[in-house]
């Protein structure tokens, strides 16, 4: 069977169908059909400000299982793609409809696969990283006279969208996702590989199989593309190979004095041809710095002049949720972000410590999935303790069943930061609005953003 005869096409359909339609890379692919001019709906089992947002822009949204009541339109199952993320349960009733009448059913990785088959696919992937830099990609792309259309996993600042659509590109970024082994289903030009720490350990068992499996998505890139790969990972790839690190001397693209200076945050950077001094990135972190670099390297493959790409980085506003200030004040400095790995939270609180020194920290933190919690204990237990303050919220189950021993007061006993505390998260908006000085942090991948605009609420 050729590869043709393996895949749909998308052109042979003019409606989609999403089951799972509120999730942030579910609903850009429902924003871009939607821009395509197609026929869009879908539903998902909580109403949310993104999917308010989806149904203002047009897109019929409902919550409640339809089982075989499935809105006419949607009936043909000739010119009807139904999309489907792995969250969605399996005895959905819609689901089961759309099964048992022989619809063609795509998860959200296999369409985006479709996709990189008929354009210039560049797949972002790694552990911790991906979502700001696709958007710090996306955005350079932008601002260039090349343009993208990006497929994001987090809210751009810039674009206030995790879609972009240019109608003029061959280039679409995307973010590459390990979960679930979905970047293994992708057909990238151009690769980014930002890190392979293990997670999702529920799904591929060990460290080793995680690492095998971004072995195999280096591989998947073009040969007459680039895999550009953090200094290190030593991934193989038929395609061209390009380095990056911070502090890193040997690979092909290695910042250094990374600083924060007069309000801006700058480094210094040694390119295969020469070194660009004082290069200004639009938000802080060490982490970020990195994948400032990364994104250098890739810019360069595709021929962006120096001038083009500083000025993309200099004129990046973020990700929502990634190292996102909410409250900056003389006396208080608020700041969110999405960090739920332990190499995460090194990387995020390291930047923080850098930018406020000498001040007190207190963070919140809520663990994000039973597995995840247990199969890092004491890495998230030594990087939390890092923290003037702790306070932990009970861990957010997602699709999991609790494991026994497994709870935030048994991570609380192992953080040795001597002053911590477990609270639910109204307690935590009451301790906290009361505060009036120093440096606040909220952590975590869960539910822990209901708590963000009453805190900043409480501070403005």
């Amino acid at each position: 069977m050729s590869e043709q005869d393996t895949y749909p096409v998308l052109s042979d359909f003019d409606r989609a169908y999403f089951l799972g339609i509120g999730g942030i890379g579910m609903s850009a692919l429902a924003r871009y059909f939607k821009q395509l001019g197609w026929d869009v709906a879908g539903y998902d089992k909580t109403e949310t400000a993104l999917t308010l947002q989806l149904q203002e822009e047009g897109i019929d949204v409902h919550y409640t299982d339809l089982d075989a009541s499935i809105p006419e339109l949607y009936q043909d199952k000739n010119r009807t793609i139904v999309i489907i993320t792995p969250a969605v349960p399996v005895k959905l009733g819609e689901l089961l409809y759309f099964q048992h009448n022989d619809f063609t059913i795509q998860k959200r990785s296999e369409v985006l696969g479709m996709i990189t088959r008929t354009s210039m696919g560049i797949g972002v992937a790694g552990t911790h990283g991906k979502t700001t830099t696709s958007t710090m990609l996306a955005h350079i792309l932008n601002e260039s006279e090349l343009k993208c259309t990006a497929f994001l996993g987090g809210i751009s600042t810039n674009f206030k969208s995790n879609l972009l659509i240019s109608s003029t590109s061959d280039f679409t970024v995307i973010e590459a996702d390990e979960f679930d082994r979905s970047f293994l289903r992708l057909k990238p030009f151009a690769s980014i590989i930002t890190s392979t720490d293990p997670d999702h350990l529920d799904i591929y068992g060990d460290a080793d199989h995680f690492k095998e499996g971004f072995e195999l998505y280096a591989g998947l890139t073009s040969k007459n593309g680039v895999l550009v790969q953090r200094y290190g990972l030593d991934l193989a790839s038929n395609a061209k190979n390009v380095t990056y690190g911070i502090n890193e001397s040997k690979a092909d693209y290695f910042g250094e004095n990374v600083r924060a200076e007069d309000g801006k945050f700058l480094m210094d950077v040694h390119t295969p041809t020469g070194i660009w001094k004082s290069v200004e990135i639009g938000i802080p972190g060490i982490h970020n710095a990195e994948n400032a670099l990364a994104c250098i390297a890739l810019c360069t493959f595709l021929h962006l002049e120096e001038t083009e790409i500083r000025h993309g980085l200099r004129t990046f506003l973020g990700v929502k949720r990634r190292f996102e200030y909410q409250v900056k004040s003389q006396n208080l400095t608020y700041i969110d972000d999405y960090a739920h790995h332990p190499t995460e939270i090194q990387a995020f609180l390291s930047s923080v410590k850098m930018m406020y020194p000498n001040q007190k920290i207190t963070g919140v933190f809520q663990p994000h999935l039973f597995s995840r919690t247990r199969d890092f204990f004491d890495g998230f237990a030594k990087e939390l303790s890092a923290l003037d303050e702790v306070i932990l919220l009970p861990i957010y189950p997602a699709r999991e069943e609790p494991i026994d021993g497994i709870t935030s007061d048994a991570l609380l006993e192992k953080i040795t930061s001597s002053h911590k505390s477990c609270l639910l998260p109204q307690d935590v908006i009451e301790l906290l609005s009361q505060q009036t000085e120093g440096v606040f942090v909220t952590i975590g991948a869960g539910d822990i953003d209901r708590i963000v605009e009453p805190l900043k609420r409480a501070w403005s």
